[in-house]
C-alpha cells in the first residue's frame, strides 16, 4: 500500500492539539504537526496520525471511538514493547 501524505510543522492556536490530518480531494494526505513539540513528542504524533491513515479513520463517523481505538492500539503495543525487553533481560 502507497501513501501519498505531506507533512507540515505549524503553532496550533490551540496548544493540546499535538497533530491534525485531512484527507485530500486527490486521495492524498496532509499531517499537521504542532511545531513546538520535542522532536519524540513530534514522532510520536506522526505514528498518531499515520495509524489514522493506516486504519482508514476517515470513513467512520464516531470521533470518539476512533481516538479510542488508536489509543487503545499505543497502549497494547507499549505493553508489549514491555513486555519483550523483559522477557529479554530475565
Amino acid at each position: 500500500m502507497i501513501i501519498d501524505y505531506q507533512v507540515h510543522f505549524i503553532n496550533f492556536p490551540n496548544t493540546s492539539a499535538r497533530e491534525a490530518v485531512t484527507e485530500n480531494p486527490d486521495g492524498s494526505y496532509t499531517i499537521f504537526i504542532e511545531a513546538s513539540l520535542s522532536r519524540d513528542r513530534q514522532q510520536e504524533a506522526f505514528s498518531h496520525a499515520l495509524r489514522h491513515i493506516l486504519n482508514n479513520d476517515f470513513s467512520l463517523n464516531d470521533i470518539n471511538m476512533i481516538e479510542s481505538d488508536a489509543h487503545n492500539l499505543v497502549f497494547q503495543n507499549k505493553l508489549q514493547n514491555k513486555v519483550e525487553l523483559k522477557n529479554k533481560y530475565a
